[in-house]
């Protein structure tokens, strides 16, 4: 089972998949545009919510960071003068600290494998690409970096475009191209559509690709609004109507099977509805199960 996930939202499903198939047949590439160099070490937001997932280490109260981790380090830091915005745990830092060395000989393909090897995953987690991609949100206070925009100013400038800097140049990672090859469906989760998927599925020879195989999708909007984020902000931003509406016409020439909760009012016409509120484990394995048969 391919997954293309971003760090909110899918990262839940591919939990409730883990559940029901074999973790060796759940492959994720996962966006790296959010990455980001905090006091001196990438922190690869993305890629780490989808590891500590399926190492079952994940703080699912607040699905970033590792569930239990202390904040020491964070906090002594920030007593001193540092002014780290993005709360970090120990052990997490400790996971970025090694990213950093490995990073050293290795591609952050490479890398992630060998992290996700020593945490004793059997899946696998696949970068979206080896080149540097950031995002960046345009509004009243000039270009900011996604996690600035989001953490440090708390989403608070209205944004008026979403950039991909680094993305018309970039490749995708030799694995992401390898594994597009021998999958037949691909599995797009309910990550924010812009700033988690799009810069997966911008790639030109992976956006042709997409076009040939079957292609799931669930959107993380319920009743006009994003389960969590702020994904409606984002699309309205980049020029997509932030509803169902508007992410199923964003995604109709790669996607054949769009799925929408059944809450949805004024539902347009789609007729793969149901409970994609994931509020605990049962909900997630009950989803899990209906993409399951529908594929």
């Amino acid at each position: 089972m391919l997954f293309l996930s971003g760090g909110t939202g899918t990262p839940k499903l591919i939990r409730g998949f883990k559940s029901i198939i074999d973790e060796s047949q759940i492959s994720v590439v996962v966006n790296t545009a959010d990455d980001i160099r905090i006091s001196g070490n990438l922190v690869c937001p993305d890629i780490d919510t989808v590891t500590y997932t399926l190492a079952d280490m994940i703080d699912d109260k607040n699905w970033w960071g590792i569930k239990g981790d202390t904040f020491n380090t964070h906090n002594f830091l920030n007593k001193i003068g540092s002014d780290e915005y993005m709360r970090i745990g120990d052990r997490d830092r400790a996971i970025h600290i090694l990213r950093g060395k490995l990073l050293k000989k290795l591609s952050l393909t490479e890398a992630t494998k060998k992290i996700s090897s020593l945490l004793g995953i059997e899946g696998e987690i696949i970068p979206m690409s080896d080149d540097k991609i950031r995002t960046y949100i345009k509004s009243s206070e000039g270009d900011l970096k996604f996690q600035e925009w989001l953490i440090k100013k708390e989403g608070e400038p209205k944004p008026k475009d979403v950039l991909f800097k680094g993305l018309s140049e970039a490749k995708p990672s030799s694995r992401f191209k390898d594994i597009l090859e021998k999958e037949d469906t691909v599995l797009i989760g309910p990550s924010n559509p812009i700033t988690s998927i799009t810069p997966i599925i911008s790639f030109e020879d992976v956006r042709k690709k997409l076009k040939d195989m079957k292609v799931v999708a669930i959107s993380p909007i319920i009743n006009k609004k994003p389960v969590s984020g702020p994904a409606d902000r984002l699309m309205e931003a980049y020029g997509i109507n932030p509803t169902n509406r508007g992410l199923k016409k964003y995604y109709s020439d790669i996607v054949d099977i769009f799925i929408i909760d059944e809450r949805n009012k004024n539902i347009p016409k789609n007729k793969f509805k149901t409970d994609t509120l994931m509020s605990d484990r049962s909900d997630e394995i009950d989803l899990a199960k209906y993409i399951l048969n529908l594929i």
